[in-house]
């Protein structure tokens, strides 16, 4: 049997290199394996051992809001195939207990999924900005909720994390918790409440695929080694 863990990686309309990037590990024998609205490979899930949702554009209304017919820094056009792709991969994994990592539009697809709603538009709502301007991510304080997964990923208590996004997380899905909170009161994470019935998931807001100092850094590198661990576990 071959020793090599394979990650589902979805594709995204922006930045995809930075995720196989961080995620392929040819010494711990990682592979990845493109998931694409546009191939609509859903099945090819099941050759992996853990699914990485990926950041990109925001998820279209519909799945969330049907009422809701525009916001202020809404994309040119929504991806609905992307969306539902995605929820699909999403419930799918979960029917396999596969593991699950979240990432920015990640987090929120795994919120939506579960029957949560989304802040359209932080400033519009009156919140501090979390976008990236002029190519810089926005940094911010969090503070990790004790005694949860995150935490014990972690290692830590506080920490300082990277931002590009102008939406977030506005009711928390009930099968969910927060597991992590930005000083201007924004989920930065979620898991789930009750763990022994769900497969492996934790989901970040920010961007542990290109923070600063990743490769030592605990919300990106321990978020990371968790992943692989986890996907290790599943293949077994």
């Amino acid at each position: 049997m071959s020793n090599t863990i394979i990650i589902g990686v979805c594709v995204t309309e922006t930045k995809y290199p930075n995720y196989p990037a961080w995620i392929r590990d040819e010494a711990n024998g990682i592979e990845i394996l493109e998931l694409s609205w546009e191939k609509q490979n859903g099945d090819e899930l099941h050759y992996c051992h853990g699914l990485l949702l990926t950041g990109g554009i925001d998820i279209a209304p519909c799945f969330y809001d049907p009422e809701l017919s525009g916001y202020p820094n809404q994309p040119a056009r929504w991806n609905s195939a992307r969306d539902q792709f995605e929820l699909d991969l999403f419930r799918e994994a979960q029917s396999m207990k596969m593991p699950v990592l979240g990432i920015c539009r990640g987090l929120q697809l795994i919120n939506v999924a579960m029957g949560g709603s989304l802040i359209v538009d932080l400033e519009a709502a009156g919140r501090i900005n979390h976008r990236n301007m002029n190519g810089i991510d926005y940094l911010h304080p969090v503070q990790i909720e004790k005694n949860s997964l995150l935490a014990t990923v972690s290692g830590i208590g506080e920490g300082v994390v990277n931002s590009a996004h102008h939406q977030a997380i506005e009711r928390v899905a009930e099968a969910l918790i927060v597991n992590c909170f930005s000083d201007d009161g924004i989920v930065e994470g979620i898991e789930w409440k009750e763990k022994q019935n769900h497969s492996p998931m934790l989901s970040v807001q920010w961007h542990p695929e290109r923070i600063a100092n990743k490769e030592i850094n605990p919300l990106s590198q321990n978020i990371k080694a968790w992943f692989f661990e986890e996907a290790s576990k599943f293949k077994q």
